[in-house]
């Protein structure tokens, strides 16, 4: 399937890829079809020939011809089997990278709730499809001619039974692939919603244990599953149904075939070897419809599975390659940014501008909702911007490629989340040229480096999936420490302190000066007035919008002498009077005052 404008896609690409290996297969199949007629004709020659002559040395040599054929067709079985699955291999080389950078893609440009492992399991399911029995069934099904041919040839009303017997079985397959399409799509979506429920339920073990919130949520997973069971159950039905027809209807026709030989032989129209052969090869000739027939349901997830992972592919798979740029070393530069989050239609934040340079820190502050979040997430690039544009030494975001920007970008999100591995593989962001010595200066910036000698295994300590063994204040303190991992030239924290204690909160002061120092640009999302300290610029935001910029003791001072007077700042983008937010005082500590 092509791409609009005639372009070819991957999954595309890569099926034309495999094409010389199918026409082997279409070559072995010529001659494993040929060779199937091995059985019939000798049969055909054992009762002809054998049994009216009595030579038994005639019989030896027909059989050991027959056994040699047999061996060879084996061996040609075989072969056609491995081709199959280099051919699933190799789809699954092609496609495997793309769709996994696709997957983790997808949480950046869709909405929560969507299922963002359907692209793998749809690959999973064309490389299934590819490498069984279902291209082996349609390779055989152009050679079914040739069967009623023989047939025809034996005596005409052999052929035209075998004929009629193909026509059955082939309407038999078209009204599957009517009645199947439609429940097939719907029991794939199904899949897609229950496993996505497995995986937040395993995400969320914790609370929903720890609030009584099992029961609730396993009735959803129940709801859920009772609809995929009845789907699964009515498409197995249909399938299973199609198939005992066509297994039962096949088995008739064979024996309708033999009395029907009986006939002409009595009649002596046929000989008695004609009537074995003659089943034999309906068999032959009908066996690929039956089969296409029971492979018919993963024909149609194979098909649909193709097309998702085309349009999502397309969609979201980046296969662009920006030339590339210097390190940015100068500037953070914001003009008239609005933010739109995936799977939402209006903009949470807009019309933010600010200026940055080299060695500058700037606290973001303001009112649950305000944007604080959505802004440091478009400012690392996770979310793109719907206007306006975000720029570092003058390029936009999007002129860099993320693996070349992603060593000068340091992000700490609120939800510290860490992987399945050691702990200096973590810091190190897994990059399989770690340096120990700059794992060991992060770790020192965020102050974890003695806790993390305090472990049996030190640096090498395994911390299990999403970093289990530790406790949230650890893993944000690890996850800081990769944030800063290179000193790189843009950081930006998100809420970093909120599960600090205050030896960590002192270390997380002492990080922000040495990153300034070092000519960083760093950026702190805060709630606590403590994470201010360091910093020489303030952003308040309210409602989505940038109510007050500037040097730190500027907007702080203007700010609280507005709570003094009992105003309210008005939002340059014409935001109601009444929201509120709340600014730290820097001189003092733990103080929220109103503005």
């Amino acid at each position: 399937m092509a791409s609009s404008g005639g372009r070819r896609t991957r999954v595309a690409s890569a099926l034309t890829e495999t094409r010389k290996a199918f026409y082997g297969i279409a070559a072995l199949s010529a001659v494993t079809n040929i060779l199937m007629l091995t059985g019939p004709l000798f049969m055909m020659q054992v009762y002809d020939r054998v049994l009216t002559s009595r030579s038994v040395p005639t019989l030896v040599a027909l059989t050991l011809l027959a056994l040699g054929i047999y061996a060879f067709l084996g061996v040609l079985e075989m072969m056609r089997s491995k081709i199959l699955l280099q051919i699933g291999r190799r789809i699954d080389e092609q496609l495997s990278d793309p769709t996994f950078n696709t997957v983790l893609s997808l949480p950046l440009n869709m909405a929560r709730g969507d299922a963002v492992s359907q692209p793998l399991r749809d690959l999973d399911q064309i490389r299934g499809f590819m490498s069984g029995s279902g291209p082996i069934a349609i390779c055989d099904l152009p050679w079914m001619p040739l069967y009623i041919i023989i047939l025809y040839i034996f005596h005409p009303y052999f052929g035209y039974a075998a004929l009629a017997g193909a026509a059955f079985l082939m309407a038999l397959t078209f009204s599957s692939e009517f009645l199947l399409r439609d429940p097939t799509r719907k029991l794939s979506q199904l899949v897609s919603a229950r496993w996505e429920l497995v995986e937040a339920g395993k995400r969320n073990a914790e609370p929903l244990h720890a609030m009584g919130m099992r029961s609730a949520y396993a009735a959803r997973f129940d709801e859920v599953n009772r609809r995929y069971v009845e789907g699964q159950t009515a498409t197995s039905d249909l399938t299973a149904s199609f198939s005992a027809v066509s297994k039962i209807f096949r088995m008739a026709l064979q024996s309708a075939i033999l009395a029907l030989g009986a006939w002409l032989v009595i009649q002596q129209l046929a000989s008695p070897g004609a009537i074995i052969a003659s089943s034999i090869l309906t068999s032959k000739a009908l066996s690929p419809i039956e089969m296409v027939i029971g492979q018919w349901r993963s024909f149609i997830n194979a098909r649909q599975s193709r097309r998702r992972l085309e349009e999502t592919l397309e969609r979201y798979g980046n296969d662009r390659s920006p030339m590339p740029l210097p390190a940015p070393k100068r500037s953070l530069s914001v003009a008239g940014l609005a933010i739109i989050p995936p799977g939402s239609a209006k903009p949470i934040i807009h019309d933010v501008s600010l200026s940055l340079f080299a060695g500058q820190g700037l606290g973001i502050i303001g009112p649950s909702g305000s944007g604080k979040s959505t802004l440091s997430r478009a400012l690392v690039g996770i979310w793109p911007a719907a206007r306006g544009s975000i720029r570092l030494d003058g390029a936009a975001l999007n002129q860099w490629d993320p693996e070349a920007l992603g060593p000068s970008i340091g992000y700490l999100p609120q939800g510290v989340d860490l992987f399945d591995g050691t702990i200096a593989e973590n810091i190190s962001r897994f990059s399989p040229e770690a340096s120990p010595e700059l794992i060991i200066e992060a770790a020192k910036l965020a102050g974890v480096h003695d806790l993390v000698l305090s472990m049996a295994d030190g640096y090498d300590t395994a911390i299990g999936n999403h970093g289990a063994i530790l406790s949230s204040g650890q893993r944000q303190r690890i996850g800081l420490a990769r944030a800063l991992y290179g000193k790189p030239f843009l950081i930006v924290l998100d809420e970093p302190n909120a599960n600090l204690d205050s030896e960590g909160e002192v270390a997380l002061t002492r990080a922000i000066t040495a990153v300034r120092a070092a000519g960083s640009i760093i950026i702190v999302v805060a709630h606590r007035p403590n994470a201010l300290q360091a910093l020489d610029h303030v952003l308040v935001m309210n409602g989505g919008a940038m109510v007050a910029f500037g040097p730190r003791d500027e907007v702080l001072r203007k700010t609280t002498r507005q709570a003094e007077e009992g105003q309210r700042p008005k939002p340059a983008t014409g935001l109601a009077e009444n929201e509120t937010t709340e600014a730290p005082d820097a001189s003092k500590p733990g103080k929220r005052i109103a503005i």
